[in-house]
């Protein structure tokens, strides 16, 4: 007897489906919904889950909306809500109108109408996953108000989020999202005017829509994928930071992606023939040759500055046959996020339309500016900055782009026998871009 047992067991162990708890998938509550319909009894539906019967009838009782009367359309009714007096199939399983005989209940005089529903029970069990999640989560209140006093310090001395875990030595163990949430929420008193950041930003206007810059569609953001992991991990990032309204000039910016190092250029106006002089300068300063190792790759935006990509790509040395100039998708400006989160930290030293106007920006400021900058700790370096990334990776022979920058710059520092004072006075021309000077 207990042998038959014992193989009826492990017969049992076979069939059962070892899964660790899990919610239910909006596939699983389909599938629910599509065998209530079948007239599936509740341990069949378990057995295609592989679930407990228990939690598909919770499941079932717990997500019943009521499709008639008209007035009561969309209400949720509750696990625990006595409906037999409507109807005895709303008594027990499958206590819904699932299955009926007539389709849908259609010409039952019965009220009300209850239907599990696959769709309004994700919603609804999203959103208790979304409300759950809300507030503070600590077992012990000296725990969580030793955090809330680290953070109020940190925002007094002006931190960035992701460094308060270094700053604080521990008390502040919270990714920088979860910080902010509960800044914006305002615990122990706590407001985003106290977040630089978020205290510079404008309402957005909405500007009348342009047409996209037309390029080739080698150029596009499809083909600098096609490129590879590597290649687009070595990138540059190109773009354009605008002044106060009345300004005419502009900065143009190049992102090195591994190393975060930025340099900047001042233009004297926001179109394509100044972007190509900027580009010149550069290429005079680093030699045909070095432009062609150092940019070997370069995303960039649809701006109308841009639209000249002919000339561009000559500037970067590309050569026959190859394609070193790629384009976002329209409106697409996160795929080049890197350099638009580094725009962030211009704007704290050149505040749009409060600060220092781009028209009297002199080239020894500029400098100043991106120094500040490059020297900024990142959280996506290890809390490095970019000049001590750059630096290591030419030292350990690693960065490919970075490595070559290096090397590039130090032959670009040194005297020529044709330009005793050509590097003083591209600085005060202003042609030599800040960064690299």
């Amino acid at each position: 007897m207990s042998g038959k047992s014992g193989k009826k067991r492990e017969e049992g162990a076979a069939r059962a489906v070892p899964r660790a708890y899990g919610r239910l998938t909006r596939h699983e509550r389909d599938t629910i919904q599509r065998m209530l319909e079948r007239g599936a009894s509740c341990r069949e539906i378990a057995r295609e889950l592989g679930r407990s019967p228990s939690t598909v009838s919770a499941e079932v009782a717990s997500h019943r909306f009521v499709t008639a009367p008209k007035a009561r359309r969309g209400e949720r009714v509750d696990a625990g809500t006595d409906l037999s007096a409507a109807c005895p199939r709303l008594a027990a399983w499958p206590r819904c109108c699932n299955g009926c005989g007539r389709y849908r209940a259609l010409g039952c005089k019965r009220r009300p109408h209850v239907f599990y529903d696959a769709r309004a029970a994700q919603l609804c069990a999203d959103s208790v996953l979304v409300s759950s999640r809300r507030g503070i989560d600590a077992d012990e209140p000296a725990a969580a108000a030793a955090r809330l006093e680290a953070i109020r310090d940190c925002l007094r001395r002006g931190c960035r989020p992701s460094r308060w875990r270094r700053a604080t030595a521990g008390p502040v163990d919270l990714s920088p999202s979860t910080i902010y949430r509960w800044v914006s929420a305002g615990y122990d008193g706590m407001t985003n005017m106290e977040l630089r950041r978020k205290v510079g930003y404008r309402p957005r206007k909405r500007a009348a829509g342009r047409a996209a810059t037309r390029h080739s569609a080698r150029r596009s953001h499809a083909a600098f994928l096609a490129l590879g992991e590597d290649a687009c991990a070595a990138a540059w990032e190109m773009d354009t930071v605008e002044g106060a309204r009345e300004d005419s000039a502009c900065l143009l910016t190049l992102l090195h992606r591994p190393s975060r190092l930025q340099l900047a250029l001042p233009l004297g106006g926001k179109t394509a023939g100044c972007v190509a002089d900027a580009l010149g300068d550069i290429r005079e300063v680093l030699g045909a040759d070095g432009m062609g190792r150092v940019f070997r790759a370069v995303l960039t935006d649809n701006g109308a500055e841009f639209s000249d990509e002919a000339a561009i790509a000559a500037l970067l040395g590309e050569g026959p046959g190859e394609t070193r100039l790629f384009y976002c998708d329209p409106g697409r400006s996160d795929q080049k996020g890197a350099c638009e989160r580094n725009h962030v930290e211009i704007r704290k030293l050149l505040p749009k339309g409060s600060g220092l106007r781009f028209d009297r920006l002199a080239p020894a400021d500029l400098a100043l500016a991106m120094s500040h900058v490059n020297s900024e700790p990142r959280g996506a370096l290890r809390l490095r900055d970019a000049r001590a990334r750059l630096q290591g990776d030419a030292r350990g022979g690693r960065g490919g782009a970075a490595g070559r920058l290096r090397c590039v710059g130090r032959a670009a520092r040194r005297p020529r026998p044709d330009a005793g004072t050509h590097r003083e006075g591209a600085r005060r021309e202003g042609r030599c871009p800040a960064g690299l000077a």
